[in-house]
Formats: structure tokens, sequence, C-alpha cells
């Protein structure tokens, strides 16, 4: 697992590589676009509503001393937890939207990597059944994920002590998850929804080493902006070997 994590990691190096090599940077505009505007949005509701979560979730302490402190802390945690709720929902918003783009830019890579012609032209049927079958994959995943995320932060706001370490099992989770939704995009052409789930079961670390690039890159100034079709690039560079051990192990 931690060799495939490590493998997930440096996959960006060569997912930059073959986006030069291939002229693949106008699938960055539309998805960096969306990006924008919608991380304008998210920051302005975290900026907006910490404060009040946080005084909030202090006023149920009653210390005569060290109140200031809980208070500051109180609001931090909360920020953070806002942070994370809207990246969270970003995420996926985002993966769901822009899935009509990713998914024939992993295809492009796949049909690059095994040889072949250039896939199929746009179609709307396409185009309409890529963004359902994103919407279904996130729709399970963002279930999952806020049923792991929720209880660590409540936990985390809670205990502040205990904060840090719980932001570290977040982050990790939602690396996870980022990194499956970036692997499916290959996938969806390969398995069913179940077998899409047991796949990325069986390469975890992969998922992981992909997911905190994609975090990294997420939570910075101008890394959101690109870091979709880089990651799906990465994620489909990675993914196609393994799917090619797999039939030569069938047959």
């Amino acid at each position: 697992m931690l060799k495939q994590i490590f493998q997930g990691l440096f996959g960006y190096l060569k997912a930059l590589r073959l986006i030069n090599q291939l002229g693949l940077w106008r699938y960055v505009f539309i998805p960096g676009l969306i990006s924008l505007v919608l991380t304008g949005i998210i920051f302005t509701s975290v900026w907006t509503f910490s404060d009040n979560i946080g005084e909030w979730a202090t006023s149920w302490y009653n210390w005569q001393k060290g109140g200031q402190v809980v208070e500051a802390i109180g609001t931090i945690v909360s920020g953070l937890l806002m942070l994370v709720l809207a990246i969270l929902l970003f995420k996926y918003v985002i993966m769901v939207v822009v899935s009509p783009f990713m998914s024939p830019l992993s295809e492009r890579v796949e049909a690059h990597l095994r040889g072949e012609v250039q896939p199929k032209a746009f179609h709307i049927t396409t185009f309409m059944a890529d963004m359902a079958r994103s919407l279904g994959l996130a729709l399970r995943n963002a279930s999952w994920e806020i049923g792991m995320t929720v209880p660590l932060l409540l936990l985390g706001l809670i205990i502040p002590i205990i904060a840090p370490f719980t932001a570290v099992f977040v982050f990790l989770i939602q690396s996870y998850y980022a990194g499956f939704g970036n692997m499916d995009y290959t996938l969806e052409r390969h398995f069913d929804f179940k077998g899409r789930i047991q796949f990325v079961k069986q390469h975890k670390g992969l998922a992981i080493g992909n997911g905190i690039i994609f975090m990294a890159l997420l939570l910075t100034i101008v890394g959101f902006l690109i870091v979709f079709p880089l990651a799906t690039v990465a994620a489909s560079m990675q993914v196609v070997p393994l799917l090619e051990e797999e039939k030569k192990h069938l047959n």
C-alpha cells in the first residue's frame, strides 16, 4: 500500500509531461473557470459563518478563567470545520460539473497509452451520461466521507487539543475519496458501479497518493485552477497499466 501511495504522489510529474506532449491544456480552461467562481463563493461563506459557529460552540463553556482563549480556539476550529465541509462540497460539485470534460480527457490519455486511434467525438448524450454516472458515485462517496469526517470534526471542536490529530485523519479520508473520483473517470469505461468500488478498494494506496496531491493543490492559490485535469491524467496513467495487468491474469 505504501508503494502505491508514492506512485500516486509522483504520478503528477508524469501527468504534466504527458499534458504538454499531447497538447491537452485546453481541458484546463473550463474546469479552472468553474473552480475560480465556486472558490470565491465558498470562501466568502466560510468567512461569514465561522465566527457565528465559534460563538455557538463556546457558549456551552461557562468558564470564568480562560474564556477568551476558549472562544478564540472555538472560532479557529469552527472556521476549520466550515472550511473542511466547504472543500468537501466544492470537491464533489466540481467533480460532477466537470465530469463531461474529464471523462473524454481520461479517454484520450488511455487511447494514447494503448496506442489506439483518437476516441469518439463529443456527443450530448455522452455528455449527460458522464454527468449522471459521476453524480451517482459522488452521492455514494460523499455519504461515506461525511459519515466519517463529521464525527472527527465535531470531536476536534469539542476537544480542541486533539484537533490537529483529527485534522490529519480528515485530510487522509478526503484524499482517498478525491483519488477515488479521479480514478473513476477511467474505471467507468471498464466496470459497473460495484466493480469500480471494488477496484479502488484493492488499490486504495494509489487513491490516497493521488488524492494527497489533489487536496494539497486544491488548497493553494493557483493549484486549484489546474488540479482537476492534472489529477485525472495522473490517475488515468496509473489505472490503465493496472487494467492491463488484470487482463493478462484473466487470460
